[in-house]
């Protein structure tokens, strides 16, 4: 990134920065992003009407112009933003899958940051506004983003509508950029956090792609830029994210928006968001979006991005699936006829509800040699056996009879759930234990998609609990937070 803010020691144009302009860079986006972050909303679910009024909001500012390009199945308005007189005309779409929400986030603080002015930072403003168009589309799937559901209100995955515009958003969408006709654009999402960047233990926290516009995944100019425009993007994240970037495969896919727009002449880069140790809510990958997003613009204002070789595209690490919420090694488990030492990668999926809540379901996802996977939390079982859990005697009548202390004095004696009479209202809870009502109580083993519901001891004494998914040591039960759904 080549433009510096007021306060920074020199002004460069030139890629081939210096490392203290760099840092100055760097610590400019950061500097720009702490003032700038919309407050309002710090969760990634959230919903078209905590959206539409900081829409609204920007109206108020004649920098902006806000156009609604038309309305979902279910008639919520989709709005364009747009910004800037330059003749570089860039598209900027997010959300068109409900449940990917990082790039909405970061984009609402790039809006506070281009409507702002007279502190420090008017010579970036200026410069994107000068040199570029911007049309802004976020939350193209507000239907989908009311339940926290990737598809659409019709069930149809509209990133695989570009071809035929059979959903409105999707049409929206191929209006837009018939009538914009984009010379570079910004395809904004979110993908599951169980991928490494290649084959070391990194989390890939931001994945790239320069979508393939034929099924030879040919490269002509138009396409080179997008593989720029990443090398650039990628460089500044390499001071947040040592090793955390990957790429996606480049097959072709005839239905995708990133491969279309590609094939109609945008310069397009797919910007993935995934996972980052102990950000849940990815409010730290929601700050990277902010950096290489106002970082990618400026390149395309200044025409930085051109100075990059297409060639290191090819070095960024392929996304490869070897990630796990909680990875267990060297654990024994025992049965009547077996006994063997082995690793086990576990995996808490969550499921939305229809009120955009969401729960937990922790299951088994791989056994075996997993050295080279890795785990959000690890540990290593060495010594230790499986043991099987059990389902307490005592039916209780509602959940209210429940306190956190019996929960964990349960837990320690080796109950990993218990049973209620009555089906509260508000059936999420933040306790250790599994709640139930009927049924036959989900088990736990060694075996792929069993519940992950087990203990783990040591010289007969139970040390640690793997309950729904969560790693619970037993000795010490402080500081654990659960989201659990009675079932």
């Amino acid at each position: 990134m080549s433009c510096q803010n007021k306060n920074s020691t020199q002004q460069n144009n030139d890629v081939n920065n210096s490392s203290d302009a760099q840092a100055a860079d760097t610590a400019m986006l950061a500097e720009a992003y702490e003032q700038y972050k919309e407050t309002s909303i710090t969760k990634k679910r959230f919903k078209h009407a905590d959206l539409e009024p900081l829409l609204h909001r920007l109206t108020a500012n004649p920098q902006f112009k806000l156009h609604r390009l038309g309305e979902s199945v279910q008639k919520r308005n989709i709005y364009q933003v747009e910004y800037g007189t330059g003749p570089k005309k860039v598209m900027l779409w997010s959300q068109m899958h409900g449940d990917e929400s990082t790039a909405t986030m970061a984009l609402l603080d790039i809006f506070n940051f281009l409507a702002a002015e007279g502190d420090g930072f008017d010579t970036v403003r200026n410069l994107i506004r000068d040199n570029t168009h911007l049309y802004f589309i976020p939350m193209l799937n507000p239907d989908g983003a009311e339940i926290f559901n990737r598809r659409n209100a019709m069930a149809i995955d509209i990133n695989r509508d570009a071809r035929s515009g059979t959903t409105p958003e999707g049409k929206i969408l191929i209006d837009a950029a018939k009538n914009v006709q984009p010379d570079y654009g910004f395809n904004l999402h979110d993908q599951q956090p169980y991928y490494s960047a290649g084959y070391n233990k990194t989390p890939a926290t931001i994945s790239f792609l320069a979508p393939a516009y034929n099924y030879e995944r040919d490269t002509n100019e138009v396409r080179a830029d997008a593989m720029r425009m990443i090398v650039g993007m990628n460089k500044l994240l390499q001071n947040y994210i040592p090793d955390g970037v990957a790429k996606y495969d480049d097959t072709h896919e005839p239905r995708g928006f990133g491969d279309n727009f590609q094939k109609w002449g945008a310069r397009t880069v797919l910007i993935e968001s995934g996972g980052y140790p102990n950000d849940p809510e990815k409010q730290y990958i929601r700050k990277l979006n902010f950096f290489i997003i106002l970082n990618g613009l400026i390149d395309i204002a200044t025409d930085n991005y051109k100075h990059y070789s297409a060639g290191e595209y090819d070095s960024i690490p392929e996304n490869t699936s070897k990630h796990h919420d909680l990875v267990i090694r060297n654990l024994t488990y025992q049965s009547d006829t077996l006994r063997y030492k082995t690793d086990l990668g576990i995996n808490q999926n969550t499921y939305s509800l229809d009120d955009g809540d969401y729960y937990v379901r922790g299951i088994v996802a791989d056994v075996g040699d997993l050295l080279e996977s890795a785990g959000y939390k690890e540990i290593d079982a060495d010594g230790f056996t499986m043991t099987s859990g059990k389902v307490y005697e005592k039916t209780f009548a509602t959940l209210n009879q429940l306190s956190s202390d019996q929960a964990w004095e349960l837990v320690k004696q080796g109950y990993y759930a218990v049973r209620i009479e009555e089906m509260p209202d508000d059936r999420a809870y933040s306790l250790p234990l599994l709640v139930l009502t009927d049924g036959n109580p989900p088990g736990g083993g060694m075996h792929l998609g069993m519940a992950a519901n087990f203990f783990l001891s040591k010289g007969g004494r139970l040390q640690y609990a793997v309950i729904n998914g969560y790693l619970i040591d037993l000795n010490n039960t402080a500081e654990q937070e659960f989201k659990q759904y009675v079932r």
